[in-house]
């Protein structure tokens, strides 16, 4: 199956649970369950070079194995991709999603985190390295609270622990948004965005999406 990028009309007549379906079928490609979407990205330069109807922003990490792109099956103009190391909150991450979906015509938000994230372990291992102290701090708040359920489970070369806290901060960076951006929060109440939080898991390539936040 060949297919072209979106275009505005057809970004503008989708819902939010309709690019929600989008992404969640675009990982079901990735991971082998059916067949990838053949590109023509020489094609999709073209129909992109005077304009971009991008259907969803991601907020991901910067780790080399999580690319929004690919592990969603989707091509050239069709996503806004974020990226910063834990999927951490500040100001210029909140403007760009805000930019994505005010003025980019997003209707969907995806905070991503993933399983084995270095930037996690980072934060439970309590890592001082030059601006990335600062940058662990933010996930502290998701390691003390997991931490808080039990104490001798909370090691760092524990799985399980990671990936609970991985799911603490999603679920923290989403409440964040909300606190920290009127426009964003103003937009999902009146339902022309939704936010959402997702995990990808490093050793199967799948997506799992959390909708109840």
């Amino acid at each position: 199956m060949v297919t072209k990028t979106l275009t505005k009309k057809e970004r503008d007549n989708l819902s939010p649970s309709d690019v929600l379906r989008r992404l969640k079928w675009g990982n079901f490609r990735f991971t082998g369950a059916k067949k990838r979407i053949s590109r023509d990205y020489g094609k999709q330069i073209e129909e992109t070079a005077s304009g971009q109807f991008p259907c969803a922003v991601v907020l991901g990490c910067i780790d080399s194995r999580v690319p929004a792109e690919i592990i969603f099956d989707q091509g050239i103009g069709d996503i806004f991709n974020i990226r910063i190391a834990g999927n951490v909150l500040n100001d210029d991450v909140i403007g760009s999603l805000e930019f994505a979906c005010i003025l980019g015509g997003a209707k969907l938000v995806v905070v991503l985190g993933h399983t084995r994230c270095g930037a996690v372990k980072g934060a439970c291992d309590d890592v001082q390295l030059g601006k990335l102290t600062g940058l662990v701090e933010k996930i502290k708040p998701a390691v003390e609270a997991i931490r808080e359920q039990d104490t001798d489970y909370g090691k760092s070369d524990n799985p399980d622990f990671l990936e609970a806290v991985a799911k603490q901060n999603v679920a923290n960076v989403i409440e964040a948004i909300q606190e920290e951006s009127e426009v964003l929060k103003k937009m999902a109440r009146n339902w022309q965005i939704e936010i959402i939080g997702a995990m990808y898991y490093v050793e199967s390539g799948m997506v799992e999406f959390d909708t109840k936040n």
